[in-house]
């Protein structure tokens, strides 16, 4: 008798297992995702567009869609650079509503709100949704497609 509610409860943990760490696996991506947009809106908010550029994959396979579609991560460093010249024009970056689901193990989307405060000479305030798309990579997880829809001005 011992030996066979020995084998049940075995068996029950043996079954278990595999769940349990899934949901462990799911909880750790998603906190990891969302640690590296949270630390992107660290770097924007101290002006740093480089180390705000690291939670991109560095690939010229990464693809942007916003007013344009442009590929690669040297273009999008380039765009921010220009579009973003001054702290002033950069202001600051907070995200909301983020939604992450994971695709598979190596796939998840994240889709979410961003708002910059900004002065008026900055551009003013700036805000809309994106989607956005992470690998997970030796480097840890990195965005690879990022379509951004900004809210019409008002």
């Amino acid at each position: 008798m011992y030996r066979s509610v020995l084998a049940v409860l075995l068996a029950i943990s043996l079954w278990c297992a595999p769940v349990l760490g899934q949901a462990n696996s799911k909880a750790a991506d998603d906190s990891a995702i969302r640690a590296v947009l949270a630390q992107q809106a660290v770097d924007w908010n101290r002006g740093d567009l480089d180390a705000f550029a690291s939670g991109y994959k560095n690939s010229p396979d990464i693809l942007f869609i916003g007013s344009k579609v442009s590929r690669g991560y040297s273009q999008m460093l380039e765009r921010y650079r220009t579009a973003y010249s001054t702290r002033e024009k950069m202001g600051t970056l907070t995200y909301s509503d983020l939604e992450v689901q994971p695709l598979d193990e190596r796939f998840a989307t994240v889709t979410g709100r961003f708002h910059l405060e900004r002065t008026a000479a900055g551009g003013g305030e700036a805000s809309g949704s994106y989607m956005l798309v992470f690998e997970k990579t030796a480097q840890g997880w990195k965005i690879v497609r990022d379509v951004t829809i900004s809210a019409a001005k008002q």
